[in-house]
């Protein structure tokens, strides 16, 4: 992946901070088939919708939804070992997924889920991305090695030849 494609892709997922609201018809549909518990079920999806957040930085992957129970979850792009996208029939017709992230060793609950979301290959794409390490931004920010690292490079090769000559060996 190349450095303006990965920008474009990180612009574009690190604007995701909130789910579609497809999500809350979802949940409406999900409330409605439980029949007697509906009024319940739909009142705590109404307020997980409300209150669900997602933040992408550069240290990794945030999350939090609650109310009464407030649960927040950070997980690391180091921390990440695979990931897992997931749409049912009702999701793939309101266009919206699931990106599951497992971790390592993370136990039970210890996956971040991020729900209702339209752009969950972005987002998936963009996540693997930064597992396999990949910074251009960073890169780009920190320029070409100017006339000072490249002097210093060549004092630190010129040294190792001294030094390879002076034990017998033969420095190219």
């Amino acid at each position: 992946m190349d450095d303006a494609s990965f920008a474009r892709l990180e612009a574009q997922v690190t604007a995701i901070t909130r789910p579609a609201p497809a999500l809350l018809a979802y949940y409406v549909c999900s409330a409605i088939t439980t029949t007697v518990l509906a009024p319940f079920f739909l009142v705590y999806l109404y307020f997980r919708y409300h209150t669900l957040h997602y933040r992408f930085d550069e240290d990794g992957v945030s999350m939090g939804y609650g109310v009464l129970f407030r649960r927040e979850m950070h997980l690391t792009y180091a921390r990440m070992q695979d990931i897992h996208l997931s749409q049912n029939v009702v999701e793939r017709w309101l266009g919206i997924g699931a990106v599951t992230v497992q971790t390592a060793g993370g136990g039970e609950g210890g996956d971040l889920r991020i729900v209702g979301v339209r752009e969950f290959e972005a987002i998936r794409d963009y996540l693997y991305a930064r597992m396999r390490g990949v910074r251009p931004a960073a890169r780009a920010a920190a320029g070409p090695a100017g006339a000072d690292e490249v002097a210093l490079l060549a004092a630190i090769r010129d040294e190792l030849r001294a030094a390879a000559r002076a034990l017998g060996g033969s420095a190219s």
